[in-house]
């Protein structure tokens, strides 16, 4: 079944090592292609930036967004809890005039009461306990999520279930507990773009980034069902999913 040499070449050329939040080595190539969103994080977080003091960037990854946000104020934090992102932030950052600073607890976050005029959160976990102390009166909350079905469609093909402690994050569940800490929601949306795998090898490179997709992810666990999906794009041309992305811009009251 598996003397498909297409297949298997390609199963062996996912090992290109995952660094930082980068994932141009199957985007950058056209393998993986994703649907607009009707917002732009980018656009709706800058002028606030650009109006703030004091600046925190959760879970920033390699700090490759971050880098890229023109001008930065004086003052501004970013927080990191996987390890091995941190030397890669820092070295990008630093010389920004950005404190990197490492994170083991969302719930315990090392600054003071109301320091932050802005928070910025793209696709990271928080405790609105501790946002909401951070943050200054009036001060923003803008967080950008990854919806609990979330390209759901690779694991119903793997035969895995989605992970019921976040089947149920959506917008509607974000917002209520939001505006229950002390917050007003300003603006909200919630969008289900597609997403395309125009090959299996980058599935492959995918879900071996990101493993909290498939937890227990493994490519010969996996080979028989892996090969199903290749047919598929060998017959389409593509595996397509959706993803699940919601925003949410909140003022603390």
């Amino acid at each position: 079944m598996f003397n498909d040499n297409q297949f298997i070449s390609l199963i062996r050329g996912t090992g290109q090592q995952f660094s930082g939040w980068d994932f141009s080595f199957i985007t950058g190539t056209g393998r993986v292609q994703s649907g607009l969103l009707p917002w732009s994080y980018g656009s709706m977080i800058l002028p606030f930036v650009q109006n703030a003091g004091t600046v925190l960037d959760m879970g920033t990854g390699g700090g490759e967004f971050l880098a890229n946000v023109r001008p930065l104020p004086d003052t501004v934090y970013a927080t990191e809890g996987y390890k091995p992102n941190i030397p890669i932030a820092s070295k990008r950052l630093t010389p920004l005039g950005v404190k990197v600073v490492p994170l083991e607890e969302d719930d315990a976050l090392p600054f003071n009461d109301a320091y932050f005029d802005l928070i910025i959160n793209r696709h990271e976990s928080y405790s609105l306990r501790e946002v909401r102390r951070i943050i200054s009166d009036e001060g923003m909350f803008i967080t950008q999520q990854v919806g609990g079905t979330d390209c759901s469609e690779i694991n119903e093909r793997l035969g895995v279930s989605v992970d019921e402690e976040y089947a149920d994050w959506h917008l509607n569940t974000a917002s209520k507990e939001i505006a229950n800490h002390h917050f007003e929601i300003i603006d909200c949306q919630e969008a289900f773009p597609l997403q395309r795998f125009y090959d299996i090898g980058a599935l492959v490179y995918y879900l071996k980034a990101i493993p909290w997709q498939v937890a227990d992810f493994d490519t010969e666990k996996y080979m028989k069902r892996l090969y199903q999906i290749h047919q598929i794009i060998q017959t389409k041309g593509y595996f397509e999913v959706k993803q699940h992305r919601f925003i949410i811009l909140a003022k603390a009251i």
